[in-house]
């Protein structure tokens, strides 16, 4: 097996987080003490419907509705939702006493506005249907062409923040985020670092930390380093012996919480062997998923057994029969397609052998490493596997050009809070970016068809079951683990906790100890 790395970006990222660190060294020695956050994501511009995500963890912006720890639609900016009897309208009151971040006041006519814009830049509440969004008697009212019943989970997405007319140049693009959260933007560098301040006129609770700086940093090592030798205060998506070294040396405290992020491998069902649901089920077997999650990873207990984790607990079907190891099997499956060993034990068919390319991406840094552990466990039952560690951008260049075989991604199936939105699009006939390849099953889209317009629990969650049960059968794509998201925090300040959906770093909920 070779391993191949073809980007320079680690290198070039952990300079450029070496000499941001040092300003923003400088900057905290000069004025308010400020919380410094380091985390691999880069924010390539102000765009809430690109880059939001950034801009919703560090609570600059804001969304209609908010999500409770266990996935549950929540109150936000606007103060209920109310659903007619056929779906068809959504109205949401929007919250007495909100102000933007430029001092003006928020209205149900700008919150209109702002989502319209993001209906217009963004492909996430179009998959709603929508007919219209208006503004009547204090309250946005959206009305549907069919009903869909996760409407409230695009309202909670980070491409739905709310934004004032301010944010946007002459010409529509958006120039500044000016939000309505408990942060304020002060500095923007793109595509590295963001300043924040506490927003004296927020409507909430009034953070205890005053000031705040976002660091793009893409080396895992750099991120630890830096939260290890204090000069930042939360390192975020630590790698496994990055969490061992930091809980051996006391520096930092390390929180871990399950994630519903899971790793996965992308499969190709246009290309023999994984153009049978055999030849995918004899790539799961090969997979010792133990060895990985207890080795590399060092979460016991997290080899993903279905797509879903315990986490997601309305997707996770406890009945299912789970995906285990078979080294054996796997061979007697490829075997029964017409795979069978050459002298040079790789296994061939028509005297063509089985070569392959797993691609992964060094953007968390557990995957290299399980991507080449995957690689030697294929070439054991006479797989050959050339294991590429490239930009993650060469994943959906692949597929859309054809030349992808398999890869090793994660997906975050929270991404929408209702996992149902992000299956929508991962699934769509034919398969998507992140999701998977030339795998089409009319049951499996029937069942989420139904779903989207679902109203009674009890029929949602057979859906559900259908769904998880054609997704374990057919393994369009194959599930090796489920995350844990790992944080370090600093030990000088109490209130730090992992949010388990990823919306947010916490900033308004800790508070200095010394």
């Amino acid at each position: 097996m070779i391993a191949r790395i073809r980007s320079a970006a680690a290198i070039a990222a952990f300079v450029a987080a070496a000499s941001l660190l040092s300003m923003s060294v400088c900057v905290a020695a000069g004025g308010d003490r400020i919380f410094d956050i380091v985390a691999p994501f880069e924010i390539g511009d102000a765009d809430p419907s690109l880059f939001g995500f950034v801009f919703q963890r560090m609570e600059v912006g804001e969304t209609l509705l908010e999500v409770a720890p266990d996935g549950q639609p929540r109150p936000g900016l606007a103060t209920s939702w109310d659903i007619s009897r056929d779906g068809l309208t959504w109205t949401l009151p929007i919250r007495d006493g909100v102000r933007f971040h430029d001092g003006s006041r928020l209205t149900a006519a700008l919150a209109a506005a702002s989502l319209e814009r993001a209906r217009a830049r963004s492909g996430a509440l179009n998959r709603a249907g929508i007919r219209s969004i208006r503004a009547e008697s204090g309250a946005v009212v959206i009305r549907l062409e069919r009903s869909f019943a996760p409407l409230w989970s695009l309202l909670a997405h980070y491409s739905t923040i709310v934004v004032a007319p301010s944010s946007f140049a002459a010409n529509g693009a958006v120039r500044d985020i000016v939000g309505t959260g408990p942060y304020r933007v002060t500095r923007m560098d793109v595509p590295r670092r963001l300043e924040v301040e506490a927003f004296a006129d927020y409507w909430g609770d009034k953070p205890a930390i005053g000031a705040a700086t976002y660091l793009a940093a893409s080396p895992g090592e750099a991120r630890t380093r830096m939260v290890e030798s204090g000069e930042a205060d939360m390192a975020f998506t630590l790698d496994p012996t990055s969490i061992a070294r930091l809980r051996a040396t006391g520096s930092a405290t390390v929180l871990q919480a399950p994630s519903p992020r899971v790793l996965q491998i992308k499969v190709n069902a246009a290309v023999a062997p994984f153009d049978t649901r055999a030849g995918r089920t004899a790539l799961s077997q090969a997979i010792q998923r133990e060895g990985i999650t207890r080795a590399i990873i060092r979460v016991p207990g997290t080899s993903a057994t279905q797509l879903f984790p315990p986490s997601l607990a309305a997707w996770y079907d406890p009945r299912l029969p789970p995906l285990t190891t078979d080294p054996d099997a796997a061979k007697a499956g490829f075997a029964q397609l017409g795979w069978v060993a050459g002298d040079d034990g790789i296994l061939q068919k028509d005297g063509k052998p089985m070569r392959l390319t797993l691609l992964t991406y060094a953007d968390r840094p557990e995957l290299p490493l399980v991507a080449s552990v995957i690689g030697d466990q294929l070439r054991q039952i006479g797989v050959s596997v050339d294991v590429v560690v490239t930009d993650a951008a060469a994943i959906p260049a692949g597929h859309a050009d054809g030349t992808l075989r398999l890869a090793l991604v994660t997906r975050n199936y929270a991404l929408f809070p209702d996992p149902l939105v992000t299956l929508l699009g991962d699934f769509a006939s034919g398969g998507s970016d992140w999701g998977p390849m030339n795998w089409v099953d009319p049951e499996f889209e029937t069942a989420m068809s139904s779903l989207s317009v679902a109203t009674d629990p009890v029929e949602a969650a057979r859906l559900r079951r259908d769904i998880t049960g054609v997704l374990q059968r057919e393994l369009p794509v194959v599930p090796v683990a489920w995350y844990e998201q790992a944080i370090a925090v600093t030990k000088s300040v109490d209130g730090a906790v992992v949010d388990p959906l990823e919306r947010t770093f916490g900033l308004s909920r800790m508070k200095w100890t010394f």
